[in-house]
């Protein structure tokens, strides 16, 4: 049965909320410890979990051995002492306990075993390799370890406590949903599941994850929207016998070429720029470049997808298909120039999430 709910990720920067600047540095180093704990501890799970599934492997010079991969109370031939997922708590947990808060743990164990078990046949043929998390990986953690999350008039912000450390957020100058989805998760319209923090470059970044349901439209299962990605257009709609083309080879290309071109004298010009702070303040403006291509990119995408899954709901089409990706991807790889500034994968993953959104089904062929 198809579910009718649908996470969002949102990312939103957020401030610790304290009076003095010696109890937001001793709050934000709390932070980063725990941040630095759970890299370790993720990475410490996923190699117990490797190691237990490949423990038979590692007998493959004794005979005779009968073992099982569950607890030794419930079946004669386990060799465990508790359950596989309570494993890797109990060893992260003895190491880690009283260090960082433990409803990060149980986050963490969760999605390692379920991750693990997705990927666990890539690893068994080789066609794969554990990840590797870094110190600047976003720790997880339940509603639970939050309070209420409420707005506040004075401080004409969201705030709300991780762990006793009171934090509030910063929108900026936003004009995106972020602001509508807080303020519907106060009137307890919305619900709030596992989200993240992160600290990276001198900030904070709450990534909440928020579910709600999708959206309603009539749509008839019988209608099939067929899209194409083509070298003259972004994207190619037809429905039945009717034709949409959305955006154009100049429009995209355009302004990308633009940027490519900036950022290409920008490079000449780094030799003869003022060092000052050594290799980063020579490369701020091909950084700034780089950043505005993405950017770029990005929007575009975003309004292309858009377009798509509204003449979609238009043509009440309940089936998306997208026709001979491989072929389209497969000339691209020939022309140097069309596969570096045809974004075909990062579209095809935004048509996906938005058709999601709409309940339209999607089918790759």
């Amino acid at each position: 049965m198809k579910k009718n709910t649908i996470k969002l990720t949102r990312k939103i920067q957020v401030v610790v909320d304290l009076p003095t600047a010696e109890e937001r540095k001793e709050a934000i180093g709390k932070l980063y410890d725990w941040q630095d704990r759970a890299y370790r501890t993720a990475n410490l799970m996923a190699s117990h979990l490797y190691v237990q599934e490949m423990i038979k492997e590692f007998f493959y010079l004794s005979e005779g051995i009968q073992y099982k991969l569950v607890d030794e109370q419930k079946e004669p031939n386990g060799i465990l002492q508790t359950s596989r997922m309570n494993t890797i708590y109990q060893v992260t947990s003895k190491r880690f306990k009283g260090k960082m808060p433990t409803n990060i743990i149980s986050c963490l164990k969760a999605t390692m075993y379920s991750n693990f078990k997705k990927n666990r046949d890539a690893y068994w043929r080789g066609e794969s390799s554990l990840m590797n998390f870094k110190r600047d990986m976003p720790f997880p953690f339940t509603t639970e370890g939050m309070s209420k999350l409420v707005y506040d008039n004075e401080k004409k912000a969201f705030c709300f406590r991780l762990f006793k450390i009171p934090l509030k957020t910063y929108l900026g100058r936003d004009h995106s949903d972020k602001w509508k989805l807080l303020q519907r998760v106060t009137r307890g319209e919305l619900k709030l599941c596992t989200s993240h923090l992160q600290l990276k470059d001198g900030k904070t970044f709450w990534l909440a994850v928020f579910e709600l349901e999708k959206e309603k439209h009539a749509l008839k299962p019988g209608v099939v929207a067929e899209v194409s990605l083509s070298l003259e257009y972004p994207l190619v709609l037809k429905v039945g016998t009717k034709r949409f083309p959305i955006g154009t080879k100049e429009e995209f290309l355009h302004r990308r070429l633009a940027i490519q071109a900036a950022r290409k004298r920008a490079q000449v010009g780094v030799t003869y720029a003022k060092s000052g702070k050594g290799r980063k303040r020579k490369l701020k403006a091909l950084e700034s470049y780089r950043q505005m291509e993405r950017n770029y990119i990005k929007n575009r995408l975003h309004v292309y997808s858009r377009r798509l899954i509204d003449f979609c709901v238009q043509q009440q089409a309940g089936t998306l298909m997208l026709m001979n990706q491989e072929d389209k991807i497969g000339i691209a790889k020939e022309e140097e120039f069309v596969f570096r500034n045809w974004s075909y994968y990062e579209l095809i993953t935004k048509i996906k999430y938005k058709a999601n959104k709409a309940g339209i089904e999607v089918i790759v062929g």
